[in-house]
């Protein structure tokens, strides 16, 4: 269990730290030589660095700093360690890059497609191991916590949006925000392809055997916000009587819950598999 858990932790900060860089590379490179700005807080810090010239980098780690600390309150050590990795390495290697290259200055609509498609891969890579850029997914997933009415998703679109509008005066036009538009849309596009998989409907379904399922219920509902379905099951060779845990998730979210399974209950039994077409709340409609 110790090599197991061990490899997973490398295997997390690894593409943590991969994606970070794939991220900071989208930005330095592409989307702000261009005058394109990203979603979040780093959309934020790239019109700063057009208007005062900030360094991009440094400017995002510290309006995070207020955001990180909120999120502290309310979430825990656990959950900001990864969202603070990745916000250090692709801040520092914003700046970095940007130090010793101009980016590419060619097609202005080829910058924002590539700057959307390496920083939707890159925060794909983030988010699929469980971390975060923070910024606006810190606010947002906060003022959902509060207010469960608004989902974490159009708080994101909302903030994005205001972001592609204030393009406007910031650069004296509205191609900028056409540019930003079209950044944004591929990336989150490319997330999706990342974290989800191609098709809206599929899914993985995992099966958890085990006597803590009380507890483990109750963790995938509050902090992956997954409902669950608890099956009463028998042991073929002992007898004993045992609960399943039968969640259907987005394949970004095995990893959560399987971390919450082994957590829990060391001993517990889990199976997952693919599912093809799942139709219902949180996935496709009916």
């Amino acid at each position: 269990m110790t090599k197991k858990r061990f490899f997973h932790d490398i295997t997390d900060w690894t593409t943590i730290i991969f994606g970070s860089l794939i991220y900071a590379v989208a930005v330095s490179c592409f989307t702000a030589p261009n005058n394109i700005a990203q979603g979040g807080l780093t959309g934020v810090s790239i019109m700063l660095n057009f208007v005062f010239n900030t360094p991009i980098g440094i400017t995002t780690m510290i309006m995070n700093i207020p955001l990180l600390i909120w999120g502290l309150v309310e979430n825990g050590k656990s959950y900001l360690a990864k969202t603070v990795v990745a916000i250090v390495v692709s801040s520092v290697a914003i700046d970095v890059i940007s130090s010793f290259t101009t980016g590419y200055h060619g097609e202005k609509l080829l910058a924002a497609m590539f700057g959307g498609i390496l920083s939707g891969c890159g925060l794909g890579l983030i988010f699929y191991r469980g971390g975060s850029t923070g910024g606006v997914d810190i606010v947002a997933q906060n003022i959902h916590k509060h207010l469960p009415f608004l989902s974490v998703g159009k708080l994101i679109l909302l903030a994005d949006a205001l972001i592609i509008f204030a393009t406007i005066p910031v650069y004296g036009g509205i191609e900028s925000a056409m540019y930003t538009s079209i950044s944004i849309f591929l990336s989150v596009k490319v997330i999706d392809t990342v974290t989800k998989g191609f098709a809206r409907d599929n899914g993985k379904l995992m099966f958890i055997i085990t006597s803590k399922y009380a507890e483990i219920t109750k963790e995938i509902i509050e902090n992956v916000e997954r409902s669950v379905t608890v099956i009463d099951g028998k042991g073929g060779y002992t007898g004993d009587d045992k609960k399943v845990v039968l969640c259907a998730l987005r394949p970004r979210q095995v990893y959560k819950v399987r971390r919450i399974a082994e957590n829990i209950d060391r001993m517990s039994f889990i199976v997952v598999t693919d599912a093809e077409n799942i139709m219902g709340k949180g996935f496709r409609n009916r």
